[in-house]
């Protein structure tokens, strides 16, 4: 018996240090991605060795050793020592994930927020006694910027060939010319994108994070774009008088903290035959179901914790919805509550979110 004892104890204690080698890994990755390291081996010819990787990146070799082996011990990266000498390679795989900004797999946004989500947990235990979260702005421009570099690839490959026309006549509609508001923007990429796809129509990006509205904006001033802008709806409201053809919202609806009146301001810009388009994390309706079903629901639990919910209660009276907190079940009443009548998930694969056509 005591002997069963230990086993389990040692058995939980391995459990519980295999999360911290995960989030010095993810260190590591960010490291990775942020020194040009992945880059710089996937534009080799071959396997390298830590002093071509650091003659490659200008980086001191003793430092590029040590982050190797532990993207090798990770089972992040190839290695192998035929020769007695370790030369180290990205897989097709690593390269799509780690290295391929174009990619739609590719995926360092996270990382490249890593610090700031990490530098959270400082103010996380006065919110865990006041209540009160943070909103996205809390982690600065590269938070943004690692937003930005979480959703584009997918978008870039997947917006306007998969998304838009699995729903009912919003293609056609768009090439007619629509108006077109994307509440909860970002950076701004999927405007800039069916900007440039639909020139006869015109779009409105809303955001209330100061630092995706910056990147917003130059990434417009840069594309020469007329028929699109940004906006803070706090000064710009979306209007509330059915001109609106078609609204979207891209992963935002549970960060927000008043996420009720936001639905029915959005049913109130709709002509009565227009389009949302609802995107969000796909989750269970209950812990079970998302802890069985979903393999990142401790990550997804935690990235709440940091920063989805934090938002979502960084006002008085936030909602508090969280990364897995808006299932189909869900976002289908708060729909219908606004006077939406018609709510259907769309046949569009995607490795985390659930895709919804909402309408009047």
């Amino acid at each position: 018996m005591a002997d069963e004892s230990q086993d389990r104890l040692r058995q939980f204690s391995f459990q519980v240090f295999t999360k911290l080698e995960g989030a010095f890994t993810a260190g590591m990755i960010h490291l990775g991605d942020r020194l040009g390291l992945y880059r710089a081996m996937a534009e080799a010819d071959g396997p390298m060795t830590s002093h071509d990787l650091a003659e490659a990146t200008g980086l001191q070799e003793r430092w590029v050793r040590e982050w190797l082996h532990n993207q090798a011990a990770a089972r992040l990266i190839e290695y192998g020592d035929g020769d007695g000498v370790d030369r180290f390679d990205l897989s097709g795989e690593g390269r799509a994930v780690l290295a391929s900004p174009h990619h739609p797999a590719f995926g360092m946004g996270m990382f490249h927020r890593l610090p700031q989500t990490m530098q959270a947990l400082e103010l996380m235990p006065e919110s865990f006694r006041t209540g009160l979260g943070h909103d996205y702005d809390s982690h600065g421009p590269d938070g943004a910027v690692g937003i930005e570099r979480s959703f584009e690839p997918w978008n870039n490959h997947n917006l306007l060939r998969k998304v838009l026309p699995s729903m009912d006549g919003v293609v056609e509609r768009l090439e007619a010319g629509a108006n077109v508001a994307d509440v909860g923007c970002g950076a701004g990429g999927a405007v800039l994108l069916m900007a440039e796809a639909f020139p006869e129509s015109n779009f409105v990006g809303y955001d209330i994070s100061h630092h995706a509205l910056d990147r917003a904006n130059a990434k417009l001033a840069e594309s020469g774009l007329r028929n699109a802008r940004f906006a803070d709806p706090g000064s710009s409201p979306i209007p509330s008088d059915g001109s609106v053809d078609i609204v979207m919202t891209f992963d935002c609806v549970h960060d927000m903290a008043y996420p009720t009146p936001v639905v029915g301001a959005i049913r109130g810009s709709l002509a009565d035959d227009g389009h949302w388009l609802l995107v969000d994390i796909r989750a269970g309706e209950t812990l079970t179901e998302n802890i069985e079903a979903n393999p990142m629901a401790s990550l997804l639990y935690g990235v709440s914790v940091l920063t989805c919910m934090s938002s979502a209660l960084s006002e008085p009276g936030g909602e508090g919805l969280g990364t897995l907190g808006l299932p189909a079940s869900k976002a289908e009443e708060m729909a219908t509550a606004a006077g939406f009548t018609r709510f259907r998930t769309l046949d569009v694969q995607h490795p985390m979110n659930a895709f919804y056509e909402v309408r009047p």
